[in-house]
């Protein structure tokens, strides 16, 4: 069973930054791709960020040149660097795997880490 942990999450105010890390429990290039997800209070989870097994990496648009997500394969971790951060990005971000199981797209879960941006 795949287990994801993350970490890395608080309270930091407008601006400011955060990094997450995304700890799996095997080998993370047997997943076709990682990202993060986020869902805030009275709203659906939303993608924030994927990057694939070869590193193509892909933003929502709301993120788009203040969040940047990398991998460590030696690691089998995953991180999501976040700058500027604004108030709407207070969520709770959860790490995402995505594999392949018959023939099927198969996604596993973290349990979540709460970010919260306010002064």
């Amino acid at each position: 069973q795949v287990q994801l942990v993350e970490s890395g999450g608080g309270l930091v105010q407008p601006g400011g930054s955060l990094r997450l890390s995304c700890a799996a429990s095997g080998s993370i290039f047997s997943f076709n791709r990682m990202g993060w997800y986020r869902q805030a209070p009275g709203k659906q989870r939303e993608l924030v960020a994927t990057i694939t097994r070869y590193d193509w990496a892909n933003y929502a648009d709301s993120v788009k040149g203040r969040f940047t997500i990398s991998r460590d394969n030696a690691k089998n971790t995953v991180y999501l660097q976040m700058n500027s951060l604004k108030p709407e990005d207070t969520a709770v971000y959860y790490c995402n795997a995505r594999s392949t199981v018959a023939g099927s797209p198969y996604d596993y879960w973290g349990q979540g880490t709460q970010v919260t941006v306010s002064s």
